[in-house]
């Protein structure tokens, strides 16, 4: 595989593990990065990234603004924005 294909590979490496792409483009990308180490390499380091994510997105989740809070804060942008009226 040439390096062009690799980019293309890289750039739908993320839908790829999302399973967002259809099963053909799907087959191609698993043939294409099972014969490139350099993607195979690329996909651990991407899904490992993706699984720190999403474990450090579920436990890091900051708390509710209280609903005054909220209210000032958006009446704070209105009227900065020139929406109060």
């Amino acid at each position: 595989m040439t390096k062009l294909e690799c980019r293309q590979i890289f750039a739908m490496l993320s839908e790829y593990l999302d399973g967002e792409l259809p099963p053909e483009m799907c087959d191609q990308i698993e043939s294409h990065i099972h014969g490139c180490s350099p993607c195979v390499e690329f996909v651990k380091s991407l899904e490992t990234t993706i699984r720190y994510c999403r474990r450090m997105a579920l436990e890091h989740q900051p708390a509710p603004l209280p609903e005054n809070l909220k209210a000032e804060l958006l009446a704070s942008y209105r009227k900065s924005c020139g929406l109060d009226s």
